[in-house]
């Protein structure tokens, strides 16, 4: 470590301070999330991990295009209720978490690890279907949504015939009206 960067690291550092000055509603949603979805040490953490990180990939296609869109908010909630089985409450206290966790991430590989280190391939599948139903909710498809869901399908390993399977019954869900 060069000592610019341990300098940074310092107790006092204002890096370091800010992170620490988490804001109280965020430092909430965190307490919640500890000891209601991600209880360390219990057999269901790598479960509600896997959660968080699925969360994080379908609010990053939220933010891709031109900001948060009720449309694609309420897609992402629907989402995590009908794959993860959460209650409304749950699925914003999780959208809320996800949503600080993609802030501050510097890539999407944190999450595409723990998915493919826990989930098989359709599981994936379904991940990426999720993704493109939150694109389509808001009836247009923006340039960026679209790197950005080839960029993390190709990070979970999915075939390019998957990937395009998938978008297509997104888009059929999305014509229906579902």
């Amino acid at each position: 470590m060069t000592a610019i960067s341990a300098a940074w690291r310092e107790p006092g550092h204002k890096i370091v301070e800010l992170r620490r000055q988490a804001s109280p509603v965020l430092k909430s949603i965190r307490k919640y999330f500890d000891q209601n979805i991600a209880a360390q040490g219990t057999p269901l953490a790598g479960r509600h991990s896997i959660e968080l990180a699925t969360a994080a990939l379908l609010v990053e296609v939220v933010r891709s295009d031109a900001g948060i869109v009720p449309k694609e908010q309420q897609a992402v909630l629907r989402a995590v209720r009908e794959k993860f089985g959460l209650s409304a409450e749950e699925s914003q206290s999780l959208f809320d978490l996800a949503e600080e966790e993609v802030r501050t991430a510097n890539d999407y590989f944190q999450f595409t690890s723990l998915i493919n280190r826990h989930c098989d391939q359709p599981q994936k599948q379904h991940i990426i279907e999720l993704m493109w139903r939150v694109a389509y909710a808001d009836d247009s498809l923006a340039a960026h949504e679209n790197h950005v869901l080839r960029r993390v399908a190709e990070l979970l390993h999915v075939t390019h015939g998957d990937y395009i399977a998938a978008k297509m019954r997104a888009r059929d869900t999305a014509e229906r009206g579902e």
